[in-house]
């Protein structure tokens, strides 16, 4: 994935880098006098609320997963972990993309409780009575 142009999230679901609002500033942490002078972290933006790309049953999956999250509907990632803006860009990218894959999935089916089979039941209270058995001959008699 490349710090410039769309974001791929899902099939036919692709955010294009005009939705995008980026951010530059110094990272913090420890550096030298290269940390004093380049705007490294990379921040990104997506408004989630008001965007045209994500059809609205993925827009509306996305709100509520991204809930805590969002402040106006806007999502905003920070990266700064590498000392090159250009990487700090893409893992941003690929975080977002990774963010808006896993909440504008379906939710999982529902699980329908089953019953152990009357031979499971069978083997698993044979299996306890063996034990027993075999723990009750280890012990002393007196």
């Amino acid at each position: 994935m490349s710090a410039t142009g769309p974001i791929p999230i899902s099939g036919s679901v692709v955010i294009p880098e005009t939705e995008l609002r980026w951010r530059f500033s110094r990272s913090s942490g420890p550096g030298g006098q290269h940390v004093n002078t380049s705007a490294t972290a990379a921040e990104l933006s997506f408004d989630v609320a008001g965007s045209p790309s994500l059809p609205d049953p993925l827009r509306e999956r996305a709100l509520k997963a991204l809930e805590n999250r969002l402040v106006d509907g806007v999502i905003t990632i920070r990266a700064e972990e590498y000392r090159s803006q250009l990487r700090n860009r893409e893992a941003a990218c690929e975080r977002l993309a990774a963010l808006l894959r896993e909440a504008t999935a379906p939710p999982p089916r529902k699980r329908r409780p089953t019953k152990p089979s009357r031979g499971m039941v069978e083997r698993r209270l044979q299996n306890k009575r063996h034990r027993s058995e075999l723990k009750a001959a280890r012990r002393r008699i007196w």
